[in-house]
C-alpha cells in the first residue's frame, strides 16, 4: 500500500501531466480576470495573487479589473441612492471613489511586486501596467433620476493595453472612467472586465464571486451553459454575485470572447482548478455548446481506447484490441467534450433482418453526470431509425436496469439474428436487452 505522501505525490503528477496540453493551449492568450472589492478584504486573496502570478509565468496575458464597491461604502456615512443597482455618484462621492481606486491599485500593485525567497513569487518580477485606458461617458437619466458621475464604457485603449502585454506586463483596470473633456465617471467592474474582454477579443473572461457558490436555484452546481441558456437561467436565480455576473459572462460570450468563466473565490485554488482540468469546479459560459455526439473517426481510437479500458478491466465490457477498434471505428459514435473524448458507443447492423447491436455503451467516470449516457443511446437509435432497423438490442451483465428505465425489454439468447447468437458467449451469460424502435 502507498504511504499518504507518495499518494500525494502520485496525484500531483498525474494532475501536472494533465494540465500540459492546456499550458500549452493557453501561451500567449489574452485573459481577463475580474473581482470584486470584497476579495481583496479576504484573508486568503494573497492565494489569488499567488495563481495569477503563475498564469504569468506560464505566458498568459492578463488584464485585471478589481472593483471597489466595500471600500467605497467604508468612506461614505450617509445611505447611497441606486437606479436600476447603479449607486448614483454625486461630486462628494466620486471623490470617495477616486481616493478608494487609488487606495486598492497601490493594494494591488504592491502585492504583485512581492518577490521573496520561499513564497510562489519568488523571481516573478512582474510589471503591472494602468492608466487611462477606459473611456467614459455620462449613464444619463435614469427613470427620472440623473446619475450624475456615474458612467458607461465608451471605448477601450485596445492598441496601448495589447503593447503593455506584449511587453510582458500585466494590465490592471480600474472601475473608473475618463472623458475626453476630463471629467472622471465612476464605473462597474463587471461593464469594464465585459467591454475589455469584448474589445481585446480575450480568450477567456473570469469572474471571481466573492460571496456564494456556483449553483442554480436548487443548490446544483452548474458546470457548463452556452449563452442563450446562461439566459434563461438567470430568471431562476435568487439575488447574489451569481446572478450578478453571469449575463455580462453570456454577453461577452455573443460578443466574440472565447470562453467566459464563474469561479468562486471560497474554493481554494478555483481558479486553477477550473482553468487547467476538464471538469472544473466552476461554471463556463460558451457561445455554442463545447460538447458534441458525433461519428467517430480513426483519430479518436486513442479517446476510445480510454474510456472503455477501465470498463474491460472491471469485466463490464468485453476486451477490443487497438486494431478491432480501428477496423470498427465507422461503427462508433463518440461524445466530444472541450477537445477530449469523454464517451462512445457502437452501432453494428443486421440489415438483413432489420435490427441492430448498441454495443460499448461507456462515459468517462469523471462525466456520468449530465445524461450523456441518453445522448449516446439517442445517437444510436436516430441513426438505427437512418438505417431502416425496426429494433435495436444490447447485451449486458451489470447495467440492465438502466436500459429497462428507457425502454428495452429483457429478452434472451434467442431473440438475436443468427449470426449474433451464434457469437453469444455462454460462459459470460450476458442479459439481452430489446427495444422497438417503431414504438418508441
Amino acid at each position: 500500500m502507498a504511504k499518504t505522501g507518495e499518494a500525494d505525490a502520485d496525484a500531483f503528477v498525474e494532475w501536472f501531466r494533465a494540465a500540459a496540453p492546456y499550458i500549452h493551449a493557453f501561451r500567449g492568450k489574452t485573459f481577463v480576470l475580474a473581482f470584486g472589492g470584497d476579495s481583496l478584504l479576504r484573508p486568503d486573496f494573497v492565494d489569488l495573487v499567488y495563481d495569477i502570478n503563475l498564469l504569468n509565468a506560464l505566458g498568459v496575458r492578463l488584464v485585471l479589473v478589481h472593483g471597489v464597491r466595500p471600500q467605497v461604502e467604508e468612506r461614505i456615512s450617509e445611505e447611497a441612492q441606486y437606479v436600476r443597482g447603479r449607486r448614483v455618484t454625486d461630486a462628494a462621492t466620486l471623490e470617495h471613489v477616486k481616493d478608494a481606486v487609488g487606495s486598492v491599485r497601490v493594494d494591488l500593485e504592491s502585492l504583485l511586486s512581492v518577490g521573496l525567497p520561499n513564497t510562489p513569487m519568488a523571481g516573478a518580477e512582474i510589471r503591472v501596467a494602468s492608466g487611462n485606458y477606459v473611456t467614459a461617458q455620462p449613464a444619463g437619466v435614469v427613470d427620472g433620476v440623473d446619475l450624475l458621475f456615474t458612467g458607461e464604457v465608451r471605448k477601450v485603449a485596445v492598441a496601448a493595453i495589447r503593447d503593455r502585454l506584449a511587453a510582458g506586463e500585466i494590465v490592471l483596470l480600474s472601475p473608473i472612467g475618463y472623458s475626453p473633456t476630463g471629467e472622471v465617471f465612476n464605473l462597474t467592474l463587471e461593464e469594464v472586465a465585459t467591454h475589455a474582454a469584448m474589445a481585446l477579443e480575450a480568450d477567456k473572461l473570469v469572474f471571481i464571486l466573492d460571496h456564494g457558490d456556483t449553483v442554480d436555484a436548487q443548490g446544483r452546481r452548474v458546470s457548463r451553459l452556452t449563452a442563450s441558456q446562461a439566459q434563461r437561467l438567470l430568471k431562476e436565480l435568487p439575488e447574489g454575485d451569481m446572478k450578478l455576473y453571469l449575463p455580462f459572462a453570456a454577453q461577452a460570450c455573443k460578443k466574440g470572447v472565447g470562453k467566459a468563466h464563474l469561479v468562486s473565490a471560497d474554493v481554494d485554488g478555483a481558479l486553477l482548478m477550473e482553468l487547467f482540468t476538464h471538469a472544473g469546479v466552476g461554471t463556463m459560459v460558451t457561445r455554442m455548446s463545447v460538447e458534441n455526439i458525433r461519428p467517430a473517426g480513426i483519430d479518436d481510437v486513442g479517446g476510445i481506447l480510454s474510456v472503455i479500458e477501465p470498463l474491460e478491466t472491471e469485466g463490464v465490457l468485453v476486451r477490443r484490441s487497438r486494431e478491432r477498434l480501428e477496423q470498427e471505428i465507422d461503427n462508433f459514435f463518440v461524445d466530444e467534450l472541450d477537445g477530449r473524448i469523454v464517451g462512445c458507443v457502437a452501432l453494428y447492423s443486421f440489415a438483413e433482418v432489420r435490427a441492430g447491436e448498441m454495443a460499448c455503451l461507456a462515459v468517462d467516470p469523471t462525466f456520468r453526470r449530465g445524461g450523456r449516457g441518453d445522448g449516446l443511446l439517442a445517437a444510436v437509435e436516430e441513426a438505427a431509425r437512418e438505417q431502416g432497423l425496426k429494433h435495436i438490442f444490447v447485451l449486458t451483465t451489470r447495467t440492465a436496469h438502466w436500459f429497462i428505465e428507457r425502454g428495452f425489454v429483457l429478452g434472451g439468447p434467442d431473440d438475436l439474428p443468427a449470426p449474433r447468437k451464434a457469437m453469444y458467449n455462454w460462459q459470460r451469460r450476458s442479459k439481452v436487452l430489446v427495444k422497438d424502435l417503431e414504438a418508441a
